[in-house]
């Protein structure tokens, strides 16, 4: 699920965390590599891969910084701005961060700042920490009690849980509870509370543990990233890395084959392709999300085999140019592919390579001919489309219509079913919370939790998703998914109907999803095809003219 949006710049993020879960050390920071681009290894941008390195000796925590500390200035939108650029399953102006201390957002508001005292406040801040520790630990709490006596005797400067007070917390508390209270601190402004989470948070957190301790560590980072985006780096130095084309396609690669979710996108919408043209000679398929192109040669096979002959097929892709270093290379190489295969099953067939953003998308694009049968491909893309909550030029409604006024034969959506674009901060944590719990569930049934393919996989092609939702707003945020429903009703304001599926697509995708764990199933509700983890809903796809 990838982005369609250009994007550059350097950005801020911390390390994560690689030890077992007693073991870490939340301010030994290790290198840390995170992709803009997608999580499948058959989609279609990629962009740079950035690691940072961060030193100890040049680290400051929000107590110990001198009042003089100087803050980093950065180059991008966001602290974590180049990780926008795609999504988990496919595979914006710059601006500075916060550079005058005295300058703070009001997350800072009532807050201590580094190198102040907070003895004006200390009673205040006392008693919400109190309330916390109660709320997560409970009143009888020795624990409890020993913390709080621990911030009594502090009157100078904020003091921290010891390290073996977190560790003794750690089988009293349930991480995903943690998780929310250090959401709702950092959605209230509460940064006392959300530091001292953000701590006890970093020894609870593994991304070589279970779903929930591996999802943790992705949120952990996303929290500190929107913190950091307002203002308080901690970082002095950053170095910035591009793995090769290779090494990014074997991270994609590993989840493409443990996951159904790009094939259940390219075995729906192929079965769809396949009957809406099943009559038409000269077919014109227009795809704005091409990858590696493996979806048409199932389509150019089963055209081939129709009675009376193939047909003539044209593809024209829409694609990011920065699928370049993805692919080792530019559209071309998809096109040559492709033209190779028709041409070993006697197709007649044409490539058009569009190397440019959805958003810049406009009718002579298309290159459209007279007595084609137009068939339009949004496979995890359009959601990256900015919409009206974004922009007031809209592209995602204004691509829309722009096919619609092809005629299509059939368009077909498949989307990740998520509600995370005009949700507000915290929600959308909750909903990004719950979604990919099912995810790091469905990857941990199919390697080993120590497999150093899985931890890679998910740490360059699903971390960044997660933090560009945790963190960025605005323009920054591309991650913006919308629930079946709504899509249903932009796609209708946008002049479509919907097409009723035949059988054979359920019939297709219950046969795929026989060589997965049996925890993935298949159901048809409101026209589209739901595939789900358990009972939670992770994609859709439905079909529309």
């Amino acid at each position: 699920m990838q982005t369609s949006q250009k994007h550059k710049g350097s950005g801020v993020i911390h390390g994560l965390y690689h030890q077992p879960v007693q073991e870490i050390d939340p301010y030994n920071f290790s290198h840390f590599q995170i992709l803009e681009n997608n999580m499948c290894p058959d989609i279609g941008s990629r962009g740079k891969s950035v690691s940072f390195e961060t030193y100890k000796e040049q680290y400051f925590t929000l107590e110990s910084s001198p009042a003089t500390a100087d803050f980093l200035v950065c180059d991008s939108p966001s602290a974590v701005s180049v990780l926008s650029n795609r999504s988990s399953f496919s595979p914006q102006g710059s601006q500075s961060c916060l550079s005058d201390p005295h300058h703070s957002p009001d997350i800072y508001s009532g807050s201590p700042v580094s190198g102040c005292s907070v003895a004006d406040d200390a009673n205040e801040f006392k008693h919400k920490l109190r309330e916390l520790e109660i709320t997560l630990l409970g009143p009888e709490s020795d624990i409890v009690d020993s913390c709080y006596c621990c911030y009594k005797r502090e009157s100078t400067s904020t003091a921290r849980w010891t390290h073996s007070q977190m560790v003794e917390m750690i089988p009293r508390l349930d991480l995903k509870e943690v998780l929310i209270h250090c959401a709702r601190a950092v959605s209230d402004s509460d940064l006392p509370a959300a530091m001292d989470l953000m701590d006890l948070l970093g020894h609870m957190v593994s991304v070589s543990g279970d779903p929930i301790q591996r999802l943790g560590a992705y949120l952990l980072e996303g929290l500190r990233a929107r913190l950091e985006k307002s203002g308080s780096s901690i970082y002095k130095a950053l170095k910035c890395e591009e793995p090769t084309s290779s090494e990014l396609l074997s991270y994609m690669s590993v989840l493409y084959q443990i996951c159904p979710y790009w094939r259940f996108a390219y075995v729906s919408a192929n079965v769809v392709i396949k009957e809406a043209v099943e009559n038409e000679q000269r077919i014109h398929i227009i795809d704005f999300q091409i990858a590696q192109g493996t979806q048409w040669m199932a389509l150019i096979q089963d055209l081939a085999r129709r009675p009376g002959g193939p047909p003539s097929i044209r593809i024209t892709c829409v694609d990011d140019p920065q699928s370049a270093h993805a692919r080792g290379g530019g559209l071309r190489i998809v096109g040559e592919k492709l033209s190779r295969h028709a041409e070993s099953w006697n197709v007649p067939f044409e490539f058009h390579g569009a190397a440019m953003c959805g958003s810049e998308v406009v009718l002579e694009t298309l290159q459209i001919r007279p007595g084609e049968a137009i068939v339009a491909n949004f496979p995890f893309v359009l959601h990256h489309m900015p919409d009206e909550s974004v922009s007031t030029q809209n592209h995602r409604d204004r691509l829309l219509r722009l096919v619609k006024s092809l005629s299509p034969k059939v368009m077909t959506l498949v989307e990740q079913d998520s509600n995370t674009n005009t949700s507000p901060f915290f929600a959308r944590f909750l909903e990004t919370l719950d979604y990919y719990t099912a995810m790091f569930e469905s990857i941990d049934v199919a390697r080993p939790r120590n497999d150093k393919q899985r931890i890679n996989a998910e740490q360059q092609c699903v971390a960044r998703d997660i933090v560009n939702m945790i963190a960025c707003e605005g323009p920054d945020r591309v991650e913006r998914h919308e629930l079946f429903g709504k899509w249903s009703v932009r796609l209708r304001m946008a002049g479509f109907t919907q097409c009723p599926l035949s059988p054979s697509v359920n019939v297709a995708i219950k046969n795929l999803l026989k060589e997965y764990n049996g925890n993935y199933r298949v159901e048809e509700k409101d026209g589209a095809l739901y595939l789900k983890w358990k009972n939670r809903a992770m994609a859709t796809s439905s079909a529309w003219r």
